[in-house]
């Protein structure tokens, strides 16, 4: 079954941040796709941000209501009813809330969700034949190698996150990086994941996010990459695309810190690797303090010394003003 040809972004809260606003920016721009679609939760706050993307074609600002819209996947998925929306409301953080929201809509909906903290460097409309994907990262502490009692194992994980630092602190060190990185297992990752409406994987992640007990769903990531890990442990990756680090994580966890260091000539093509259609650049990681900076003019100034403005100028060929007219 073909993935319809949509983009879905989920927010929480009212303040939308330029950094973000980039994210659905270069998705209506790039990714050649049909419509851009931002579910929020609460009343968007006005301002330039927002008036951005009511005038951006494409771009459509969808308010949800988590209750009803919950209830209604409840039935739609066979799953006890107040059960989605139980979840819900037993969690504390707008990015558990996000977990929930982006793998009800997709069941839902279906189509191609999108973190807010990525920029679409190429067309999507290639992903849309392969059935339901998600893509995998390098990573240093998968779920085996954190719960395990070997010595030997845990002893070469502390050496690659030691030799990821190293790299992280490094001038230039994505680069030297890059020749290493074989090294490190994959993990799955659910800032990019695609689908039909109503597959049956969709509906496992959800009943797997239900038959957790409620001290575990609190856990970071529980509702997020480790419950897409043990899905796919337990029921298999059959007719699901599980697409290389390249695709859609070119720069990995930590390492992806240089996408913010000064260059001396930063190129959004030096970042790109062949296949590359979705940089995500891990804001729930270290590059968290730089979203509240990043404006329009920000960007403007900083991309030829800095790489995540360089990806932005090469994918919103169109930058706004920071301050967009009413």
């Amino acid at each position: 079954m073909t993935i319809p040809a949509r983009v879905h972004f989920c927010w929480v809260g009212p303040r939308l941040p330029w950094a973000y606003v980039f994210a659905i920016l270069s998705a209506a721009a790039t990714g050649d796709m049909d419509a851009v679609i931002l579910h929020h939760t609460d009343a968007l706050a006005d301002g330039p941000q927002k008036r951005t993307l009511e005038s951006t074609p494409g771009v459509i600002l969808s308010r949800i209501d988590p209750q009803r819209d919950l209830a209604a996947v409840e039935q739609a998925a066979d799953l006890p009813p107040g059960s989605l929306v139980a979840l819900y409301e037993g969690v504390r953080t707008p990015v558990q809330r996000a977990d929930i929201l982006r793998t009800a809509i997709l069941y839902r909906d279906g189509g191609i969700y999108l973190d807010m903290d990525t920029l679409t460097t190429a067309s999507l409309r290639p992903l849309l034949e392969s059935g339901p994907f998600v893509g995998a990262e390098r990573i240093v502490w998968p779920p085996h190698v954190r719960n395990t009692r070997s010595p030997l194992l845990k002893a070469r994980h502390i050496g690659l996150s030691l030799m990821r630092r190293v790299f992280r602190a490094l001038p230039g060190g994505w680069k030297g990086f890059r020749r290493v990185e074989h090294l490190y297992p994959l993990g799955l990752n659910n800032a990019v994941l695609g689908s039909p409406p109503g597959t049956p994987w969709l509906r496992a992640c959800l009943r797997a996010m239900l038959a957790l007990s409620p001290e575990a769903r609190l856990r970071p990531y529980a509702l997020g990459p480790h419950l897409l890990q043990s899905v796919v442990e337990q029921r298999g990756a059959e007719g699901l695309t599980i697409h290389e680090p390249s695709v859609f994580y070119p720069v990995p966890p930590e390492i992806s810190e240089h996408l913010f260091r000064t260059s001396r000539q930063a190129r959004a093509a030096d970042i790109l690797l062949p296949g590359t259609r979705v940089v995500h650049w891990y804001a729930s990681v270290r590059t968290r303090s730089r979203v509240g900076q990043i404006t329009p003019a920000y960007v403007r100034a900083h991309r030829n010394s800095e790489y995540y403005s360089a990806l932005v100028c090469a994918t919103v060929p169109d930058l706004p003003a920071d301050s967009a007219p009413d």
